[in-house]
């Protein structure tokens, strides 16, 4: 009589066999079909990334512009090399972001807070309504590594209330759930998080191109761009997460989905906010089926009450007034108070400094949401947003126009123009993506100081190429 143990071995031997086997095959018609020049690019890519994750830091400015520079170029070989090859970019991309898993981010601190307000809630404590460094001020520790976390996120984060949305705050609780207690085992919680939702993003983009007619291999020039994949799943900013629930949000709208799309948008704004911005903009999508030239009013109303419901609803279990006002001061901070990386901003200020002898933030900084949000009711009413091409771009559009009159533009904010482009014929936000690097260099002094001659190098790039593909007629530079 055959034992059961040793049948089971048996087959689970023979089971490890036959993956070990088509494991192998698949590595062999990986490398029969990939030529050497491709293979030599993508290994160097690997290793790269390697570099990049575990052994440099944000001071190291040389180093960090280098390596950057070498990728992007390798970026560009690789995606233009292979444009009938989808799986094996598919391979690369999951591949790049995976070489990332166990490095705990180089680039920015921002995790730090994360993490704290993952294990806050999980404590029993709503994030909105303590700031970190209250407790430690007091001598209180109320999660695991509190100390640690703090110090880590530096002061100027601790001393503000947590102005992360509700969506963003429940993935927070669930990479701490992969450990409480150890920061790199919330790190990689939050890196698993990120890459999924670029994977999501990867095969609705994909799909969302097919259906617009489009290449699916453009969705490449977002996936394996060098900075996506170090800004997002290296440094762990998630508007990877509220991207893919606005691109999903896109698709289900252009297969007229649209009351599953008004709540996945309400998903993505609760993730990051920036979706708010684009609301203006479906004023006319929605169009009468017996009179085309005509907006149905009634389904648009309903498109905005579901995602203003869902996003109450969202948020409802964190309200209270003390949380209405703590999150609207920490928000309004990003336009009366920081300042980094900006553009027509620092023309601004310093117009500010020559008249009146000091910064006028405060009066700037109330002045440029007003031009914003003129800009995109403008863009709103005056194109025909009812095509879904003209609505993409025209997203892209007020996006850009954010961006360039914000007071503070982080790096990875340029992560949502980059994906919007993808499903237009512009390519300025490709150049930003690759410009963008050289705001780093603000770190490369003791006293994080921002050289307004490498800002102005840097947005002298970005306005040439968004001028030439904007107002230069017949001569836009397209991507295949």
């Amino acid at each position: 009589m055959v034992n059961s143990k040793d049948l089971f071995y048996n087959i689970a031997k023979k089971d490890a066999i036959s993956t070990a086997n088509a494991g192998r095959i698949m590595l062999n018609t990986f490398f029969l079909k990939t030529n050497k020049l491709t293979l030599l690019l993508i290994l160097a890519s690997f290793c790269l990334y390697g570099v990049f994750a575990y052994d440099l830091a944000r001071t190291d400015h040389a180093n960090l512009i280098s390596i950057y520079i070498v990728l992007f170029g390798l970026f560009l070989k690789i995606v233009n090399n292979n444009k009938d090859n989808f799986s094996l970019l598919v391979g690369i991309a999951i591949i790049s972001r995976l070489v990332f898993l166990i490095a705990i981010p180089n680039l920015s601190q921002d995790f730090y807070r994360f993490i704290w307000d993952g294990r806050m809630i999980l404590q029993g404590f709503n994030p909105y309504l303590h700031t970190p460094a209250s407790f430690i001020t007091l001598g209180e520790y109320p999660i695991s590594q509190a100390q640690q976390l703090v110090v880590g996120m530096q002061e100027l984060n601790a001393s503000h209330y947590s102005n992360y949305p509700p969506i963003n705050q429940l993935l927070f609780i669930v990479a701490n759930l992969f450990s409480s207690s150890n920061i790199l085992g919330s790190v990689i919680g939050l890196r698993l998080i990120i890459i999924a939702a670029d994977i999501g993003t990867l095969y609705f983009g994909a799909k969302l191109l097919k259906r617009l007619g489009l290449s699916q291999h453009k969705i490449f020039w977002y996936i394996l761009n060098p900075f996506i994949i170090i800004e997002l799943t290296g440094n762990l900013h998630f508007e990877g997460v509220m991207l893919f629930f606005l691109i999903l949000s896109l698709y289900l709208l252009h297969k007229n989905k649209w009351q599953w799309a008004a709540v996945v948008f309400a998903l993505s704004i609760s993730t990051k906010l920036v979706p708010l911005l684009f609301l203006p903009l479906f004023v006319k999508w929605f169009r009468l089926k017996e009179n085309h030239a005509k907006i149905d009013f009634k389904k648009l109303i309903s498109f905005y009450l579901i995602i203003g419901t869902a996003t109450l609803l969202l948020f409802a279990p964190f309200f209270s007034m003390t949380f209405i006002n703590n999150y609207s001061k920490t928000v309004g901070l990003w336009f009366g108070n920081f300042e980094f990386n900006a553009s027509l901003y620092y023309l601004a200020r310093e117009v500010g400094y020559l008249i009146t002898g000091y910064n006028q933030i405060a009066i700037i900084g109330k002045i440029l949401p007003v031009i914003i949000f003129t800009s995109i009711w403008c863009l709103a009413l005056f194109r025909k947003n009812q095509v879904f091409s003209t609505l993409v771009k025209s997203m892209l559009i007020a996006f850009t126009i954010y961006l360039l009159l914000s007071t503070t533009v982080h790096p990875w904010y340029i992560a949502s123009i980059l994906l919007l482009s993808v499903f237009t014929n512009y390519k300025y936000a490709i150049v930003w993506s690759f410009i963008v690097i050289i705001s780093y260099l603000a770190y490369a002094n003791a006293d994080n100081t921002e050289n307004l001659w490498i800002i102005g190098a840097e947005y002298l790039v970005v306005y040439a190429i968004i001028i030439f593909e904007l107002f230069t007629k017949g001569r836009r530079l397209e991507i295949k």
